[in-house]
């Protein structure tokens, strides 16, 4: 890994800013919280007193854990825009074959220990964990001292500090320095106090799982309303267990752990998959872990300050009113495209509109010529698109699917330029504006809450569990159940053989699965369509786990997509053209095809393919800041 060196002077002036601003992280308790109709994160302003002269009530335990929730929020935390372009999922910003934004280090694989990501997201890491010791500490402290009601909420307080200090470190551990990072398990005070060594991974694995075994043993499965919703769980910690465990291919424990999930609680999967994405329905029946979001205002911080009640992940993914930082792969795209529905579904019977012209009638109206004596009409037919992809991303002929309020998405955003042939609708509010820029009434936030474990990332899990772990058929069948109850849910075609599983009605892709090709289908088809850019870091983690990244991203180099146009009816009634929107193989766009370009086709990940290594790619590097600072933090002094 390249080393970032600094003259003598610049390096201690660095030093001494970033011990002071350690020191006042742990000092002072900077509760950013503000009021928040949906959760019971309802505080008034930040309190700036010492930890020891602070806590001395449950009330003021129960503060402190609000400051501990708050570190969620932090967009750093889960760093979602760069830990995708880390993965095999995203393409940053514009431009072919350069992409022109920040994110472009990432996706070139191209980052190190100087990188705003690799500093900030540790920093945002360990200011959870920092305060999350100040609430732990002082209710192993204050515990002792209280009785009845008093000490039982104080219980509650430490069981929800204690998961969250172990969520923290499960993200560090699998985020940074192949897992070997230091461990606080206590609020330092001195300068002295911050210069840990890392620790093994192992050593820090077996640190963390103590903080969610607690959890799952002393948090309850859910909260009364006096309580508030939107706090971690017991479910919650059991699922993060059966992740851990699956990170480390220990499948039979992750099994135990996702089937608890599973048949314990009273998760459920959503009617309609796109209840997980929007406003609506949030905090559903298959949420798991999610981070609250509000469009109110923290008067007291600063607007764009990562800690604000609103998030603003909508303006990195979003085209209309926002910065378009981040949007989907083009082999992503072609997926989600070529997902096929279940004709046996009556959901996917819909009213479709069509163009009429002389007796003949032409789906979708992007494929064709037309004249002032066209018509468009609705007639029924089967949806062109998933229920899935059309919830996960939006196309520019996708035109069952409003965006931004418009009837297709070709009239709501810019499709084609730079090579834009798809958007991300996650994080965004496509359903209820008709520009970001009009979702708030200050700037840049959103109230789209962020999810980070569903029930369908558990099933999900656990068939892979099953599959890796299992010897005999049996493990695959079940499998099979599992990957089935997610696509049945969005209405596409069943895994397996017509007339078999748990829907036998339903349309069935008609494959013999063992436990390689179902395997392979969960890594490249189904975990990617159902979580795309979800969650902390899923598809980058998941990618590396497997072992596939290097290998992934020379496949996808390889790989070769033409372009086409799209023609539409704009919001005036004429005819209009969104030029290169649309994306496909050379089987969609035949050469003779008048709105086809044969000449130039897209491709991705040929710079990723050769910068990836392991050695440097594989997790983030420890960050230079926290080498300024800490001169034991690879083991000495010197």
């Amino acid at each position: 890994m390249k080393k970032i060196k600094l003259s003598t002077n610049t390096k201690k002036r660095k030093m001494k800013n970033l011990i002071f601003k350690k020191l006042a992280l742990v000092l002072v308790i900077a509760i950013a919280v503000t009021s928040c109709e949906e959760s019971f994160l309802d505080e008034s302003n930040p309190i700036s007193l010492s930890s020891e002269t602070y806590f001395n009530t449950v009330s003021d335990l129960e503060t402190g854990l609000i400051s501990v929730y708050n570190a969620l929020k932090n967009d750093n935390t889960l760093s979602i825009v760069n830990e995708y372009h880390r993965s095999d999922m995203t393409y940053p910003g514009f431009g072919r074959p350069n992409p022109q934004n920040s994110g472009s280090v990432f996706y070139f694989q191209n980052f190190d220990e100087s990188s705003t990501t690799t500093n900030q997201k540790w920093a945002a890491l360990y200011t959870g964990i920092f305060r999350a010791n100040q609430v732990i500490v002082n209710c192993e402290r204050l515990i002792p001292e209280f009785t009845g009601d008093a000490q039982e909420a104080a219980e509650l307080v430490l069981a929800q500090a204690r998961t969250l200090r172990g969520l923290f470190y499960f993200w560090l551990h699998s985020s940074y320095n192949g897992g070997s990072v230091p461990i606080y398990d206590f609020v330092p005070v001195s300068e002295a106090d911050f210069y840990q060594e890392a620790q093994p991974e192992d050593v820090v694995q077996q640190f963390y799982l103590a903080d969610l075994e607690y959890g799952m043993n002393n948090l309850p499965a859910s909260y009364t309303a006096e309580q508030g919703i939107g706090r971690i769980t017991k479910g919650a910690a059991t699922a993060l267990l059966g992740k851990s465990y699956l990170y480390d291919e220990d499948y039979a424990m992750a099994a135990q752990y996702f089937k608890s999930v599973i048949d314990d609680f009273d998760y459920a999967l959503t009617p309609d998959i796109g209840s997980n994405f929007t406003t609506r329905d949030e905090f559903n029946e298959e949420s798991i872990l999610e981070i609250s979001y509000s469009t109110q205002f923290k008067d007291e911080i600063h607007p764009a300050s990562q800690e604000q009640v609103s998030t603003r992940l909508n303006y990195s993914f979003s085209p209309v009113g926002g910065w378009s930082s981040i949007y989907p792969s083009c082999w992503l795209t072609v997926l989600y495209q070529d997902e096929q529905v279940d004709t046996q579904d009556p959901r996917n019977t819909v009213m479709k509109p069509v163009v009429q012209n002389n007796g003949n009638i032409f789906i979708k109206g992007g494929n064709f010529e037309r004249d002032s004596n066209d018509d468009i009409v609705y007639e029924e037919g089967l949806r062109d698109y998933s229920m899935r992809a059309s919830a996960s991303i939006a196309i520019v002929d996708d035109n069952i699917t409003p965006y931004y309020l418009r009837m297709i998405p070709a009239q709501a955003a810019n499709f084609g330029s730079g090579a834009r042939y798809s958007w991300f609708r996650k994080y965004t509010n496509w359903d209820i504006a008709t520009s970001e820029a009009l979702v708030a009434t200050s700037v840049q936030r959103s109230g789209v809450n962020v999810r980070i474990v569903r029930l369908a990332d558990v099933f999900l899990m656990y068939a892979e569990a099953l599959i890796q772990g299992g010897t005999d058929e049996s493990g695959v069948e079940e499998a099979m159940i599992y990957i089935n109850k997610v696509r049945r849910r969005s209405g596409v075609v069943l895994l397996g053989l017509p007339g078999t599983g748990e829907y036998p009605d339903n349309d069935h892709d008609n494959v013999t699965y063992n436990a390689q090709n179902l395997m392979e289908h969960l890594m490249y088809v189904e975990r990617p369509l159902e979580l795309c850019v979800e969650g902390h870091a899923i598809r980058t983690i998941d990618l590396r786990r497997w072992g596939i990244t290097k290998q992934r991203f020379e496949d996808l180099a390889t790989r070769r997509y033409w372009r086409g146009h799209y023609e539409y009816e704009n919001t005036s009634g004429n005819r209009a053209t969104r030029w290169s929107s649309r994306i496909a193989t050379s089987v969609l766009f035949p050469q003779n095809a008048n709105y086809v370009d044969p000449y130039e086709v897209w491709n991705e990940y040929e710079d990723a393919a050769i910068n990836y290594t392991e050695a440097d790619n594989a997790y983030w590097p420890l960050p230079n800041d926290e080498r300024v600072t800490n001169p034991f933090i690879d083991g000495g002094g010197n």
